[in-house]
């Protein structure tokens, strides 16, 4: 399965879209599958003429005779989801910031409350139509603009500051207890906040940034060990704990298996 990851041309999008890829359709037929790992992005895939199925710690593509264009949002995972395509279908995946997608989209509470995988529900009127229009653009660049002109179209100042300072402060070692009072909220208080804005909680939210800081430092440290302090765990034990239960892998299983070199970190099976 061919793919490229792209940055947002624009500067406005950059600041709130880590990136996006497009797969085209494959005429191999092949099966592809492949693990994906936690993160704390929001992540909304449009597929065009295919079935999307969801079960546990899985999502099931297929292609459709009807035509139709299919959008899910993944907002909040902690082990591997297994993708699975019977053949490579048509499809648009972008990757939100944290609170990004919240500057573009108004119902995601909606959304945070269903059971996910969920389907993407944009109350965009023009939503369908224009994602068919730019499936059908055979030339990439002029695709890429499209498709960010498109969601430039659906951009919100909004004011996070408070929010924003509140995950700074889970991206440090500060105490969740710490992080409420400095805020003059209680810790349900807090908990709420957090889930409100990004579909997860305040402990979750941590892990995820602390395993995927852990991955982008991985080349800058000699050693397992040194990597686990580097990245405030409390010490070796506590940082394998984590590893598992976010990859289902030892560190050391995972770093030999899986390229993390590449933006959209993958396992294919």
């Amino acid at each position: 399965m061919k793919l490229q990851f792209y940055i947002p041309e624009n500067e406005t999008l950059r600041k709130y879209i880590e990136g996006y890829y497009f797969i085209a359709d494959d005429e191999s037929e092949e099966v592809e599958e492949y693990f994906t790992f936690p993160n704390n992005y929001a992540i909304v895939s449009i597929n065009s003429d295919s079935n999307v199925t969801f079960s546990e710690n899985q999502i099931s593509i297929v292609p459709s005779a009807k035509k139709n264009i299919y959008a899910s949002l993944i907002y909040n995972y902690t082990t591997p989801i297994t993708i699975h395509y019977e053949r490579p279908i048509r499809e648009i995946t972008i990757y939100f910031k944290p609170l990004g997608i919240n500057r573009f989209v108004n119902n995601l509470e909606t959304m945070f409350s269903s059971m996910q995988p969920v389907e993407f529900v944009s109350h965009f009127d023009d939503f369908e139509g224009e994602m068919k229009r730019i499936f059908n653009i055979t030339d990439r660049q002029f695709q890429r603009n499209k498709l960010e002109a498109y969601w430039l179209s659906k951009f919100t100042v909004k004011d996070f500051s408070k929010i924003e300072d509140i995950l700074v402060d889970l991206e440090s070692n500060m105490k969740i207890a710490d992080i409420a009072q400095k805020n003059n909220i209680s810790r349900k208080h807090l908990y709420k906040m957090v889930y409100k804005h990004l579909g997860k909680s305040p402990m979750d939210y941590r892990k995820i940034f602390r395993f995927r800081n852990t991955i982008n430092s991985k080349g800058r440290v000699r050693n397992l060990t040194e990597l686990s302090y580097q990245n405030e765990f409390y010490d070796q034990p506590h940082f394998v704990k984590d590893f598992k239960a976010l990859t289902k892998s030892s560190p050391n299983s995972f770093f030999k298996n899986v390229d993390i070199e590449i933006k959209n970190i993958w396992r294919f099976i």
